[in-house]
C-alpha cells in the first residue's frame, strides 16, 4: 500500500506529534529492557541504568575514548578510501559505455564476495593493526558508494542533456550544474546506507584480531561474561552511527535547499 492509499490521519502527521510517539516508543522499550533485566538478572541482558552507570565510568576514566578512537579512526579512513573513489568511478563511467560494461561485470564479483571473508588476506598482507580495518572498511563502502551514485547517473533527465548541449553547455558545465545536482540526492543515500557498514567493518575487524577498540572491548566483555560492558560497545556504536547519520542529513539538506523534502533522499524509505 503505497503513502497515497494510506488516511489523511495516518499521513498528516506533525513533526511535534512524532518526536513524542518516538520518545513514548523509546520509554516503553527502556522500561521493558529494565524490567528484563531485573528479573533475569544482569549476567544475561544486563539493565539500562547498568549500561548508563559503566559508560559513565568507562568515560570519565577514559577508557571509552581510548578505544573509541581507534575504531572511528579506521571507520573513517575505511570511509574515505572506499567513498571517494566509488563515488569518482561511477562519474568517471558516465561517458565511457564499453568501459563500464566491462567494469560491471568485474564489479559484480567483487560485490558478491562477503567482505568479512576478506579479513585473513587482509590481515596477511596488511599485518594485525588498523591498516587492515581500513582495507576491510573501505572495501564494503566502495561498492555501496560506487551502486548508490550510479543509479543517480541513471537517473539523470537525458532530456534536459540534450537540451544543454544545444545551448553550447561544456562537458564541465553539464556535469556541474546538471548531472551533479541529480547524483547528489543518491550519493548522500549511499553514504547514509554506508555509515553503519563502515563501523560495523571496523568492529568485526577488531573482534577478530585486535587489542583495542570498541570491537575488542565488546569481546573482551562477552569472554569475561560481562553482559553489561558489551552492551556498552553497542550502544556506544548506536550513538555513534546516528550522529554522523544525522549530521550527513545536514550536509545533504544545505547543498539541496532548492529540492523538495521528497526528492532529496531516495533511501529515505529504505532507511
Amino acid at each position: 500500500m503505497t503513502s497515497s492509499a494510506l488516511p489523511s490521519r495516518w499521513t498528516d502527521v506533525s513533526p511535534r506529534r512524532l518526536w513524542i510517539d518516538r520518545i513514548a516508543l523509546a520509554c516503553v522499550t527502556l522500561a521493558a529492557w529494565e524490567a528484563i533485566g531485573r528479573f533475569r538478572g544482569s549476567y544475561w541482558i544486563s539493565s539500562p541504568t547498568l549500561v548508563v552507570e559503566r559508560i559513565w565510568i568507562l568515560a570519565f576514566n577514559g577508557d571509552l575514548w581510548f578505544h573509541g578512537r581507534f575504531t572511528l579512526a579506521e571507520a573513517f579512513g575505511g570511509f574515505l578510501l572506499g567513498a571517494i573513489p566509488g563515488c569518482a568511478v561511477a562519474m568517471g563511467l558516465r561517458s565511457h559505455p564499453f568501459v563500464r560494461a566491462a567494469f560491471l561485470g568485474v564489479a559484480s564479483i567483487g560485490y558478491a564476495v562477503p567482505k568479512t571473508a576478506l579479513v585473513p588476506l587482509f590481515i596477511l598482507w596488511l599485518g594485525v593493526g588498523p591498516a587492515a580495518k581500513v582495507a576491510l572498511v573501505a572495501a564494503a563502502i566502495f561498492f555501496i558508494v560506487f551502486y548508490s551514485t550510479l543509479n543517480g547517473v541513471d537517473a539523470v533527465d537525458q532530456k534536459l542533456l540534450s537540451s544543454a548541449r544545444v545551448f553550447g553547455a561544456s562537458e564541465w558545465q553539464l556535469l556541474r550544474h546538471v548531472v551533479w545536482p541529480a547524483v547528489v540526492p543518491y550519493m548522500f543515500g549511499g553514504l547514509r546506507v554506508a555509515v553503519p557498514y563502515a563501523i560495523a567493518g571496523a568492529i568485526v575487524g577488531e573482534i577478530i584480531s585486535s587489542n583495542r577498540g570498541l570491537g575488542y572491548l565488546a569481546q573482551f566483555g562477552a569472554s569475561d561474561f560481562d553482559t553489561t560492558l558489551v552492551f556498552v560497545s553497542l550502544v556506544t556504536v548506536m550513538l555513534v552511527v546516528l550522529s554522523v547519520s544525522a549530521a550527513l542529513s545536514r550536509v545533504q539538506q544545505r547543498l539541496l535547499r532548492w529540492q523538495t523534502g521528497s526528492s532529496q533522499d531516495p533511501h529515505a524509505g529504505a532507511a
